[in-house]
């Protein structure tokens, strides 16, 4: 497949594949901080930052499965890697809840990836832990600092091969450059109404607006 498997002293790199690694659910409206007792207190972020103080605070936190976004050079030098979750191809991608037919997967893998910049595929290996397709969701990172991730290589289960890794790193590019726009603002009146069919929320622009 895509990946490789590579000595577990091997230097962390752009597209390592790790599970198991720590997401923290923050809420900004119900943040739970530890008193001087080591009681739990339910406050609020808003509470706490006028504050001005640093506070201890009680967070759920998961395993998920991320690959490393950080280029090769900061994951050898700098303080932090940033790592983007991987999650199930289904639920990164709507298209693919209820593909089943090669073909359709197909057009989703191939077409729907130059199309949707928000993930990244990654096929299924068991070697690597993927027992269905998986996608990396550039939209979920989580930041830990780079020593203490070399101490928990025996969690990275592979990492991209060359022609992957190109491509995953151009993609990491395009998602954080692409410029946010509404495809429909230069539709004429009838080409909008077709595309609305498609896309109910789009909202006409003034200039779309009939008389």
């Amino acid at each position: 497949m895509i990946y490789e498997y590579p000595e577990a002293t091997a230097p962390i790199r752009q597209g390592d594949v790790f599970i198991g690694l720590p997401r923290v659910e923050l809420s900004l409206r119900q943040l739970p901080i530890l008193n001087e007792r080591g009681q739990a207190i339910e406050t609020t972020w808003r509470d706490t930052a006028r504050a001005n103080e640093v506070v201890a605070a009680v967070l759920p936190v998961r395993p998920v499965p991320a690959i490393v976004a950080t280029q090769d050079c900061d994951t050898l030098r700098g303080r932090d890697i940033t790592l983007c979750e991987i999650r199930p191809f289904r639920d990164v991608e709507g298209k693919a809840t209820k593909t089943t037919s090669p073909k359709k997967w197909k057009n989703i893998i191939t077409q729907h990836a130059r199309i949707n910049q928000k993930w990244f595929y990654l096929p299924p290996d068991e070697r690597v832990g993927f027992a269905d397709k998986m996608a990396v969701d550039f939209r979920i990172t989580i930041c830990v600092p780079r020593i203490e991730l070399e101490g928990l290589r025996d969690l990275r289960r592979g990492r991209l091969n060359n022609i992957a890794d190109e491509h995953f790193r151009e993609r990491i590019a395009e998602f954080f450059r692409r410029y946010p726009y509404d495809e429909w603002y230069p539709l004429e009146r009838e080409e909008l109404d077709a595309y609305q069919s498609d896309y109910p929320d789009a909202k006409a622009f003034p200039w779309q607006e009939t008389g």
